[in-house]
């Protein structure tokens, strides 16, 4: 497809790939102009059966002017096909050419926010789709041919031509009405479904809790309040584009007879230019004049719901901009420096991390300890390039790591969220993070972690499929997987959020020699905790109390550390020195 249509200066992204389809529209702009000019075809045919072939008599006559005009219909039935597929070609191109920004911007906004809502972009995205093949395109196209009918009527008769135009002003008076009138509620009733269909998903991912604690029937009535809002909204739109769509049949109608008659009129008084046939003619297209308004104020919701969906795809896109990584960067090493970071939220003024300052050597092993809601979670979304920071950097090997192209990192990088999430797919695939399965490294994984013994007693062992968010797995069972993935390929810097927080002493005992076996590999890892079972792997302790770094060093620096303050705190407090040693 030729694609050097240049846009102009200050096109948004999306505009300017609509640019690019601008040949194929203008092959099918061309197409529909020409079909237009052949819808004469059976006018003509009548005029000359009657006054040829009545008149001579002449079967020849007859036979070539059927052939003819069913050639006519040939040609504008494959000049339909044509366009049909010109316009279907650019909307599969236009799906195609934004698919993957799409996913990469709606993955990059969950990241930011969790509960942003990025599904409806997709359904924008197919309503966009729908709309560039859809007749309310194709009746744009033919608005040209229609002026040009507008023109041949005011050269037939000035006065059949200001009866065309004034039906042509009225038709265009009723779509203005029809925007006027359908747009807010159109407008609230695509945001009352958007907000109908974010709250059922909520719902559903929660599903067994809502089920267990009986909530489902105060659930099912605030989801029918916003389906409710949505279904009236709908319905005031619909109700207002059908009265209008009927008006706009009725004067199409109308205005084919009015022409009719005042051109019969004419006629009779000798003022219509070329007598009689011309009335026909311009009967024909008079109704041809308003064809495409008619058709457009008829397909008026899929224009109002396209114009929305355009509008909020082109904020979405704009508000995430692709990302533009650099040069491809050496394998890291895994020396993590923290360089006093402060950050919060995506979008949020307020930090939840503050100044924390700390650095790790590749093959350390480091325990982040802390209360809740100390920002521990945070600081492994900022270690891991998740999340960006308001200042400061963390590098890994010396580059920042948000800015660092995932897909170069990512296999040298191991992660274990809090909330484990696992996908539809094997154990084997979700091991290997759905890339080529390296069946000997996803075994490893699973015996490291002591999952291969469970795996193997599985009818289809690592092929078993895990269902939606690995479904058919205890938790414990989902936490190890996930910490197979993690560890798969034995990664440079690895960073377990709360991984033992499912699991029992057997899983316990097989995480500590885990931890011990990255250490003995040379990997960099942070390991977030409320338990004291993975110390004994640890080389360093961080310290996170409200947003700020309390303490880093060496465990037993640290430990110590923490032991004296206890023992000063108890003994402040009252109680005698031997049982503070006994509590210690």
């Amino acid at each position: 497809m030729n694609t050097a249509v240049k846009p102009t200066a200050g096109t948004t992204e999306l505009s300017q790939l609509i640019w690019r389809f601008l040949p194929l529209y203008k092959r099918a702009a061309l197409f529909s102009f020409v079909n237009s000019m052949l819808v004469l075809a059976p006018t003509i045919f009548m005029l000359e059966v009657y006054d040829r072939v009545v008149n001579s008599r002449s079967s020849t006559t007859l036979v070539m002017l059927i052939i003819w005009v069913l050639g006519t219909y040939l040609i504008m039935e494959w000049l339909d096909v044509v366009r049909g597929k010109l316009m279907y070609q650019a909307s599969e191109q236009f799906d195609v050419s934004l698919r993957k920004r799409l996913f990469n911007a709606s993955f990059d906004a969950n990241l930011k926010n969790p509960n942003s809502g990025t599904l409806q972009v997709f359904n924008d995205l197919r309503t966009l789709r729908d709309f560039i093949a859809s007749p309310a395109v194709t009746a744009i196209m033919d608005a040209p041919a229609s002026i040009l009918y507008l023109f041949i009527i005011f050269f037939i008769s000035p006065w059949l031509g200001i009866i065309a135009l004034i039906g042509a002003v009225v038709q265009v008076a009723l779509g203005v009405q029809t925007e006027r009138k359908t747009l807010p509620a159109l407008t609230e009733a695509n945001k009352a479904a958007i907000s109908a269909q974010n709250y059922a998903s909520g719902v559903l991912r929660n599903a067994q809790v809502v089920n267990a604690m009986g909530m489902t029937g105060h659930i099912h009535q605030r989801w029918m309040k916003r389906q409710r809002l949505f279904l009236a909204k709908q319905a005031e739109a619909s109700d207002t584009a059908g009265i209008n769509s009927a008006s706009a049949k009725l004067i199409q109608m109308l205005q084919s007879s009015l022409i009719l008659g005042l051109s019969c009129w004419l006629t009779v008084k000798g003022m219509l230019l070329g007598g009689g046939g011309m009335m026909i003619v311009a009967s024909t297209l008079g109704g041809r004049v308003l064809a495409p308004l008619a058709q457009l104020i008829l397909q008026w919701r899929l224009v109002v719901n396209a114009r929305d969906s355009y509008r909020r795809m082109e904020n979405f896109l704009n508000a995430l901009p692709e990302r533009q990584y650099g040069m491809s960067l050496p394998a890291p090493e895994g020396y993590l420096n923290v360089e006093q970071v402060t950050a919060g939220a995506p979008g949020s003024p307020y930090p939840i991390i503050r100044g924390v300052n700390f650095s790790v050597a590749p093959g350390e092993t480091v325990a982040m300890i802390g209360p809740s809601a100390a920002g521990k979670t945070t600081l492994a979304r900022l270690l891991m390039g998740i999340w960006p920071s308001m200042s400061g950097k963390v590098r890994l090997d010396g580059n920042d790591m948000y800015a660092w192209n995932k897909a170069e990192l990512g296999p040298y990088l191991g992660y274990l969220p809090q909330d484990v999430e696992l996908f539809d797919g094997s154990i084997a695939e979700n091991i290997a993070r759905f890339g080529d399965v390296d069946m000997d490294q996803v075994r490893e994984a699973a015996r490291q972690v002591g999952l291969d013994s469970m795996i193997e007693a599985l009818p289809d062992s690592y092929d078993t499929l895990l269902g939606e968010d690995g479904a058919r797995l205890s938790g414990g069972q989902r936490q190890r997987v996930a910490l197979a993935r993690a560890i798969y390929g034995w990664p440079k810097f690895v960073l377990l959020d709360e991984p033992n927080s499912s699991l029992d002493e057997a899983g316990e005992k097989s995480l500590l020699e885990t931890l011990l076996e990255l250490k003995r590999r040379g990997s960099t890892t942070i390991i977030i905790t409320h338990r004291t079972s993975v110390l004994p792997a640890a080389d360093k302790i961080l310290i996170l109390r409200d947003g700020q770094l309390a303490g880093f060093g060496p465990r037993d620096e640290v430990l110590a550390a923490l032991n004296k303050a206890r023992q000063q705190q108890l003994a402040a407090s009252g109680v005698p020195p031997q049982v503070a040693g006994g509590m210690a």
